[in-house]
C-alpha cells in the first residue's frame, strides 16, 4: 500500500491538468492524462521497483489507462480536479486550485516536471503521446500482445520472468518489486 495514496493521485492528477494547460494553453485531455499517470508509475518500477501512484492500468488499444479513475470518468469530481465531457466519449481535467506537492517525494517531483517538459508541448498530438507510451511501457506491450484490454502487472517492465529469476541476479528495483507484491499478497 501507498501511504497516502489517494491524495498523491488526486495531487498528481491536478499537477497535471494545470501544468499541461500552462504549457500549451490548452486543456488536458484525458488521453494525455492517462500517459502522465502510466509514465509516471512505469518509469518509478523500472527505476526503483516502487509505483509512484500504484494504479491499475488496462492495456487498451491507445496504451495504458488506470482503469479506476477511466471508470469513473463520468462523476470524477475532487477538490484538486474534474472531469468535463466536451463531447461524447471526450474529457478534460480541469484543475482545482494548485496541487499540493508535500505528497511526493524530490525523485517523483522530477520524474512529473520532466514528463511534463516532454509531452506538454502544443505540437503533441495525442497520437503523439499514445505511440510513446507504447514505445516506451514494456509491461503494455506484453499485455497487448497476450490479451488486449487486460490488466498489465506491473513486474512485465522487467525483462523475463522475474519470479523465477536467480535472486542473485535481480536488479534492486526488481528484487524491491518482488518483496512489494509479496507484502500485498500477504496482506490480501
Amino acid at each position: 500500500m501507498i501511504a497516502y495514496q489517494k491524495e498523491k493521485i488526486e495531487n498528481a492528477i491536478c499537477f497535471f491538468a494545470s501544468e499541461h494547460r500552462k504549457r500549451t494553453k490548452k486543456p488536458l485531455y484525458q488521453i494525455f492524462l492517462y500517459k502522465y499517470l502510466a509514465f509516471l508509475d512505469f518509469e518509478s518500477i523500472e527505476e526503483t521497483g516502487h509505483p509512484v501512484l500504484g494504479l491499475k492500468y488496462r492495456a487498451m488499444d491507445k496504451g495504458p489507462v488506470p482503469d479506476e479513475i477511466y471508470n469513473a470518468r463520468k462523476f470524477l469530481k475532487t477538490e484538486c480536479y474534474e472531469f468535463k465531457n466536451i463531447e461524447e466519449n471526450k474529457y478534460v481535467i480541469i484543475p482545482k486550485g494548485n496541487p499540493n506537492l508535500n505528497y511526493f517525494s524530490p525523485y517523483e517531483i522530477n520524474k512529473m516536471r520532466r514528463l511534463i517538459e516532454i509531452y506538454a508541448d502544443s505540437f503533441v498530438k495525442a497520437s503523439d503521446i499514445s505511440e510513446a507510451s507504447h514505445q516506451n511501457i514494456k509491461a503494455w506491450r506484453k499485455t497487448w500482445k497476450k490479451k488486449p484490454n487486460s490488466i498489465i502487472e506491473y513486474d512485465l517492465q522487467f525483462e523475463g520472468n522475474i519470479k523465477n529469476k536467480d535472486p542473485k541476479e535481480l536488479t534492486p528495483a526488481e528484487e524491491t518489486l518482488l518483496i512489494r507484491k509479496s507484502i500485498e499478497e500477504a496482506s490480501i
